[in-house]
């Protein structure tokens, strides 16, 4: 079922569904690409907001899909999932518009990379997990994206949680400043949009042009210096150690079920 493009206020709220929790996999890849050429055929002038659906805004990657690429061994497979994977986080970081996060619950790993990825970040206050937890469970982090997570949170935060990997409660998830506003469950769509209708739709032209200053040195380290560090990214996923903590995750989600 490709994602629903909902009309709210004039601001384009996109309910993302590929799955009971939107685990990021090759259809999740499609759907939010799908998505997105719906927005700038359809919808080009709206804001956007991107939510999830009942208590996970997104839980990251799919082990299993993601997990058998990088035990292949294959460079080219794994190379191959990185631009896909890469493709959609620089999709929604580059959109011209207002882009704003509604965190219904669990973001984690590439989940949360996807709520980063917008230009704000809202949360409605609930029993979560939040957090990059990658390292931990034998991923290395891609270099393009530890320019988004600088940008986003900042050089000191982003270095402890993503050397770290710990995952966070809401309270200290909202410490690290990992949202820009907090509010109750039934608040957070029309918090949300109050966000994305920063603007009027005539100033798109002046919000697009001052977004795409203010992420110039990020693109540019993304674009040009980023790209030998992650050349290295195939031999990191498939190292030994790595595969063997990899193992040892997905032996834990099976055990939980």
């Amino acid at each position: 079922m490709a994602w629903d493009i909902e009309v709210i206020q004039e601001c384009a709220v996109v309910h993302m569904n590929t799955n009971k929790v939107n685990v990021q996999n090759d259809q999740f890849f499609s759907d939010l690409h799908g998505a997105f050429d719906r927005l700038e055929k359809e919808f080009s002038e709206l804001p956007v907001v991107l939510t999830g659906q009942g208590n996970a805004f997104s839980a990251g990657i799919d082990f299993q899909y993601s997990f058998e690429i990088f035990g292949s061994g294959d460079p080219d497979k794994i190379r191959d999932w990185y631009r896909t994977y890469r493709e959609t986080n620089l999709r929604i970081f580059t959109y011209p518009r207002p882009t704003v996060a509604a965190v219904n619950g669990h973001a984690i790993a590439g989940g949360l990379i996807t709520a980063l990825d917008c230009d704000f970040r809202v949360a409605a206050r609930k029993t979560a997990k939040f957090g990059l937890n990658e390292v931990p469970i034998g991923i290395p982090m891609p270099a393009a994206y530890v320019e988004i997570i600088k940008y986003a949170l900042g050089d000191q935060v982003g270095a402890l949680t993503t050397l770290r990997g710990k995952l966070y409660d809401f309270d200290e998830a909202e410490k690290l400043g990992f949202f820009h506003q907090v509010v109750t469950e039934d608040q957070l769509i029309d918090t949300a949009i109050g966000y994305a209708r920063c603007i009027t739709p005539d100033c798109n032209t002046a919000y697009a042009m001052s977004k795409k200053a203010l992420k110039d040195g990020v693109m540019r380290q993304i674009q040009e210096r980023t790209v030998a560090l992650d050349a290295q990214l195939p031999a990191g996923m498939s190292d030994e150690g790595n595969r063997h903590a990899q193992d040892r995750r997905r032996q834990e989600i099976m055990h939980k079920r």
